[in-house]
């Protein structure tokens, strides 16, 4: 069984994401993440070209507690490309990507990552950047797509069948790619970034009720929005235009008229949604990995909610969260992270791929999941 705590680390930022970061400050970043009780990791071998998935091994060797999660899709040959910068990453190791997901890859880049973190399994290991976001020519976006959902999906299949994953999903940017993948596999778990967030709900309308009759759980990933939902400048990886940091305004607005800090109503939103299993924001910083672990338990009044949705901030449809209990009552603010508010609920991975009656109401803040062998599905 996988139980993912309401939150974990994203890990482009110690890798270098859009800034270099020095070999001290990650590796203070994930110490303090493990001395305060974070317990799930989440890399790439596309971050720093290996330099986070060598850092996070690093700091989580001998630690069998931790969950982690890598991806698939790109293998690392050695030198340079021309410009590592204009990739995002300005300080990686001596490598560049290639884009490989077929099956002989998608095993190699699996060996690799398991050097990497010096680990002898991977938790959850997901397909990367299959859609035109990453691939903006369409005939590579659509052969791409095509050795994923055969090749590589076959090969994510197996690692799991033999127990060497407990759990096998995409980590994608758009919604579009995931809602197409689901009709291709018998998916754990889909790492969505910067798609469900308090400036964008466009899985509301259909991705999560598809994910939710198939039993599929997601992992928000950049629920800040690339940083301008937490005090940035970047929005999808770049600046943010002048339309969107005037909407932020707003919603800053309304956060600080309830004495909210704008990226605490930013975390707690994602996982008011019963599909959500966790949310994963990055950290460069010690000081803001300390911040989140705060934010995340930060009383919020649920008049903020409703003056979002009043104003048209907010979809309306949109789960929110509940309201904090009087303090004391062991919610929000009771400094128990990450025990608190975690409701551990078992979902049966049955063959008609339907959820129990009572499903519908709930608001887990871990995923329980068996990692039993599963029929093919005729996809």
């Amino acid at each position: 069984m996988i139980d993912l705590p309401k939150l974990g680390l994203g890990c482009a930022p110690v890798g270098g994401l859009m800034d270099g970061v020095s070999p001290d400050a990650a590796a203070a970043v994930l110490a303090t993440a493990l001395e305060r009780g974070v317990r799930y990791f989440d890399t790439a071998p596309y971050y720093g070209f290996g330099l986070s998935e060598r850092r996070v091994g690093d700091a989580i060797r001998g630690r069998p507690d931790v969950i982690l999660s890598t991806k698939v899709g790109r293998l690392l040959k050695p030198g340079l490309p021309a410009d590592p910068a204009a990739l995002g990453w300005p300080a990686p190791l001596p490598f560049h990507p290639v884009y490989d997901y077929g099956y002989d890859a998608v095993m190699r880049s699996w060996e690799d990552s398991l050097q990497r973190l010096v680990r002898d399994r991977i938790d959850i290991l997901l397909l990367h950047d299959i859609g035109p976001f990453t691939h903006t020519d369409p005939d590579d976006e659509r052969r791409h797509f095509r050795d994923a959902m055969s090749g590589g999906y076959r090969a994510l299949d197996e690692l799991r069948r033999a127990g060497q994953v407990r759990a096998i999903g995409i980590g994608v940017n758009e919604v579009e790619v995931a809602a197409r993948a689901l009709d291709h596999g018998d998916w754990d778990v889909f790492l969505l970034a910067g798609r469900y967030t308090l400036l964008e709900q466009a899985p509301l309308a259909s991705l999560f009720p598809d994910c939710a009759r198939r039993g599929t759980r997601i992992i928000v990933g950049g629920p800040y929005n690339s940083g301008i939902l937490a005090g940035g400048r970047y929005w999808n990886y770049a600046e943010a235009p002048a339309d969107l940091r005037a909407r932020v305004g707003r919603i800053r607005s309304l956060c600080e008229s309830h004495g909210v800090p704008l990226p605490a109503a930013a975390l707690q939103f994602c996982l008011a949604h019963p599909v959500v299993a966790t949310v994963i924001p990055g950290a460069r910083t010690s000081l803001e990995l300390e911040q989140a672990l705060d934010w995340i338990d930060t009383p919020i009044p649920g008049a903020l909610w409703e003056d979002l949705k009043q104003d048209g901030l907010l979809d309306r449809h949109a789960p929110t969260p509940a309201a904090p209990p009087a303090t004391g009552a062991g919610g929000a603010g009771s400094g128990a992270w990450p025990h608190s508010r975690s409701v551990r609920t078992t979902f049966p991975r049955a063959s008609t791929r339907t959820r129990p009656t009572w499903w519908t109401g709930l608001r887990p803040r871990c995923w329980r999941m068996t990692s039993s062998p599963r029929s093919r599905p005729s996809t």
